[in-house]
């Protein structure tokens, strides 16, 4: 479960963060996560609160936001939302030429501490 790993990631570095503000609780963390991504929200609320027992982030809720899958065509200039495996193509005009502006984004974007 690579979700696992991803909680791991966000508890170590929100840890980090806290300490170098000189926090001794990390109230809550919110994340962006893409959808092509693959990670399951709910396996990773499990995990984060499974490793967050014993730290400063115990009791920490982890808020999660979900990105969908968005691409831009170069040629026709339209932008459209589309899943894991139907977004190389504009569904406007058919043209491969196309740039995936969000979808795989996995970043913290804030943590509230004490």
């Amino acid at each position: 479960m690579h979700e696992m790993g991803i909680a791991e990631g966000i508890l170590s570095s929100a840890e980090d963060a806290a300490r170098e503000a000189g926090a001794t609780r990390i109230n809550s963390v919110d994340v962006t996560i893409g959808e092509l991504t693959e990670v399951m929200e709910d396996a990773l609320h499990f995990a984060w609160e499974a490793l967050r027992e014993g730290t400063m982030a115990e009791g920490a809720t982890l808020n999660v936001t979900m990105l969908s899958a968005r691409t831009r065509c170069f040629d026709c200039g339209i932008e459209f939302d589309h899943g894991r495996y139907d977004g190389t193509r504009c569904p406007e005009c058919g043209s491969y030429v196309v740039q995936l502006l969000t979808g795989r984004e996995l970043k913290i974007d804030s943590i509230d501490i004490d």
